[in-house]
This record gives structure tokens, C-alpha cells and sequence, in this order.
């Protein structure tokens, strides 16, 4: 069982359904108001990532869609990646196991995947935290399309204040940087 450093009560969940960037429909004009490195969050954002013959350079994916499996077409248009890490991690949870694999694939050089066995969407969060300054973290907005957050402190800002809402390990501010 991984180590639950995170975990979102049910009265906060409102909290963290507003977009936390801009919201596109197509990918096209996505990437081209991206910065490298790109970092995608969520199994169909990467494949229309995919289909624009764009390889981000971290994917976090879990093999589903807003609850249901995702179809063959998002498993078709995802692109390869070098190097591959599988994690568990409960729905609204973030597990000491996925922030390790976050901070490891972000330091490879080639294109690197998390795959999670459970949820990856609040992945988000330490992903905003750990990027480096200038990246582009997407992600799916359920029903709307893709969210672009491009880090820095302010995006930093607001990814902790959403995670200040959360109930946390003691350690959890040393163990995230």
C-alpha cells in the first residue's frame, strides 16, 4: 500500500474543478502558446497531443476517462516514451510513490511516462510545484477541453493554496521541496 501524503476531503472537492490556466478545445493553438518542457496529465490530452506529432516530455496517464476506460483511439495517438514508471495512487490522493516518479521522470532526459494504476488527476499539483520555471503542465478539463497552466510563482501560489485545502501528511511540505 503506498504512503497517502495528500488526500482531498469531500467538502473541498468544489475547490478544484475551476481551470487553473487557459482552456482550449483543439490542440493546435494549445501548443503553440506552450513552452517546453511540456508535461501532459491525463490519457486523451496526451493522445491529441499525439495526433499534433507532439511527445511531451513527462505523461501521466491511468487508462481512464472521466471514470470510464479510454477508448483505442487514445491508446492508438499517445506517443512513445523512453522511459516508463507505474505507481499506485487512490483516487483523491496523492501518494508519496507518485511524487517520486514526478520528480524522476521530470530529471530524464527522454520522453517519460507514469502510469497509474488508480487516479492521476490531482497529479497536477506536485506537478505545478516541481516543474521547472517556464513549463507547460496540460491537462483535461472534464466535458471542456485542455487546460495550459504555464509554471511560475504565481501558478506555484495557487497550486499550494489548493493543497493547503487538502488533508496532509506532517512532512508533506519538506517531502514536496
Amino acid at each position: 500500500m503506498p504512503t497517502v501524503v495528500a488526500r482531498l476531503p469531500a467538502a473541498e472537492r468544489d475547490a478544484f474543478t475551476e481551470p487553473l490556466g487557459e482552456l482550449y478545445q483543439t490542440p493546435e493553438p494549445l501548443l503553440s502558446a506552450t513552452s517546453e518542457p511540456v508535461i501532459a496529465v491525463g490519457d486523451v490530452v496526451l493522445a491529441h497531443l499525439g495526433r499534433e506529432s507532439h511527445t511531451p516530455a513527462v505523461s501521466i496517464v491511468d487508462g481512464r476517462t472521466e471514470r470510464g476506460d479510454v477508448s483505442d483511439w487514445v491508446l492508438d495517438e499517445r506517443p512513445d516514451a523512453a522511459t516508463e514508471y507505474t505507481v499506485k495512487n487512490r483516487a483523491g490522493t496523492i501518494t508519496a510513490e507518485l511524487v517520486e516518479a514526478i520528480e524522476s521522470a521530470l530529471e530524464d532526459s527522454e520522453p517519460a511516462r507514469i502510469i497509474v494504476d488508480g487516479e492521476e488527476d490531482l497529479a497536477v499539483l506536485p506537478v505545478i510545484l516541481l516543474a521547472p520555471t517556464g513549463a507547460t503542465v496540460v491537462y483535461g478539463q472534464p466535458s471542456e477541453g485542455m487546460v495550459a497552466v504555464q509554471v511560475d510563482d504565481e501558478t506555484r501560489a495557487t497550486g499550494r493554496s489548493l493543497l493547503a485545502r487538502m488533508d496532509r501528511d506532517p512532512e508533506f511540505w519538506e517531502f514536496l521541496g
